[in-house]
């Protein structure tokens, strides 16, 4: 069955605390796993932006689910393409919360993070999303 990606990104309806994000990660690592997903998620100041990647049906009941949980808003869905090869393939799911100030000392730091990941510099290019989530995948190897 053909692989796909799927990039979203949305905003929290109430914010998250680092013991919320953790039990959502625990959560989301295990049904995915069950279904064949791989990705990351990125958290930073009240947004998310995700990759799902697998096989297209069980991406699009993820996402779909996703899209109906009361803690999302303003969802917009970025890119979803057929791909060769997972980029995730090794991780049930990576995480990275960027709220933190000792990244913003760390060597490389750019404000692109600070930009509003829904807005329209995103629409206009989604590649940005896919370049931004491969640039992560290298450094926190």
């Amino acid at each position: 069955m053909a692989l796909v990606h799927l990039i979203y990104a949305s905003s929290v309806t109430n914010p998250f605390s680092e013991k919320d994000l953790l039990a959502l990660l625990e959560i989301s690592r295990r049904k995915n796993e069950t279904v064949g997903i791989t990705g990351l998620l990125l958290y930073h100041d009240g947004n998310f932006m995700q990759v799902l990647e697998g096989e297209e049906p069980a991406v699009t009941a993820t996402h779909a689910r996703i899209l109906e949980d009361p803690r999302h808003c303003g969802l917009l869905t970025l890119l979803k393409e057929p791909i060769e090869k997972r980029a995730f393939g090794d991780w049930s799911m990576g995480f990275r919360n960027l709220d933190s100030n000792e990244l913003r000392s760390t060597p490389g730091y750019s404000e692109f993070m600070n930009e509003d990941w829904r807005g329209r510099p995103m629409r206009e290019s989604p590649q940005r999303a896919v370049r931004l989530l491969q640039v992560f995948r290298q450094v926190i190897r």
